[in-house]
């Protein structure tokens, strides 16, 4: 069977006023409104346009079509997702698992504080999943868990860190799913995020490289802050 063609993807120019920023952040902003309100299915770049106030024509200076729109959106989740793990990843004031463990809570976090619009981006990634901007994207965040991977597991073979790094992101993005699947309470989350940072941290120390992490903070006492990178 013949591949189908993958839709251009890639935004046709810059916007470099800030009159042309506003326009593009007010079309980003109604895309994220019609995506949550009507879904993947539904979303055209005429309900953008009428829920922006601009015409279809202001939206294709910048987006050749829907899924540029839409790929825009989850560019943009990817990268505060980057920008999340190289904060924590690379603050090496910490011991790996500590970093790990301030991982996987900031993530279960944002994962339920966003549930509704993820869902909505999860329905539509087959506009753009395959394309080759996308892969690029993904490729940033799989170099940050790549490094971190090399730091922890020093003595390990390459093989043993790959399989580590993808059993880390594979189960981020399953766990992260089904618990934001339902609403969560903030304890509720804390202790998803114990247990799977629990579970990373016994199976690492059990290859041997790597020394087990100190005890984590008690409740109620304020977790640092993650350093966003230089």
């Amino acid at each position: 069977m013949a591949q189908r063609p993958q839709a251009e993807i890639s935004s046709r120019k810059k916007p470099r006023q800030a009159r042309s920023n506003e326009l593009v952040a007010a079309i980003l902003e109604a895309a994220l409104q019609v995506l949550a309100r009507e879904g993947a299915p539904r979303f055209t770049t005429t309900r953008v346009a009428e829920r922006a106030g601009v015409s279809v024509g202001s939206i294709y200076q910048y987006f050749p079509n829907k899924a540029s729109i839409l790929f825009r959106l989850q560019s943009d989740e990817w990268q505060r997702t980057s920008v999340l793990l190289q904060g924590i990843l690379e603050d090496t004031r910490d011991p790996p698992l500590v970093r790990l463990r301030r991982l996987v809570h900031a993530f279960v976090r944002s994962e339920c504080e966003e549930a509704p619009f993820r869902v909505a981006l999860d329905d539509a990634a087959p506009f753009y999943r395959d394309a080759p901007e996308a892969k690029v994207v993904r490729a940033a965040g799989d170099k940050v868990v790549k490094a971190f991977m090399r730091e922890t597991l020093p003595g390990a073979s390459p093989a043993t860190r790959r399989l580590a790094g993808e059993l880390v992101k594979t189960t981020f993005s399953a766990v992260g799913k089904q618990v934001s699947e339902t609403p969560r309470s903030p304890r509720e989350i804390a202790a998803w995020s114990d247990a799977m940072a629990d579970m990373f941290a016994a199976w690492l120390v059990s290859l041997g490289h790597v020394a087990p992490a100190p005890a984590p903070a008690p409740a109620g006492r304020p977790a640092r802050q993650a350093r966003a990178p230089a």
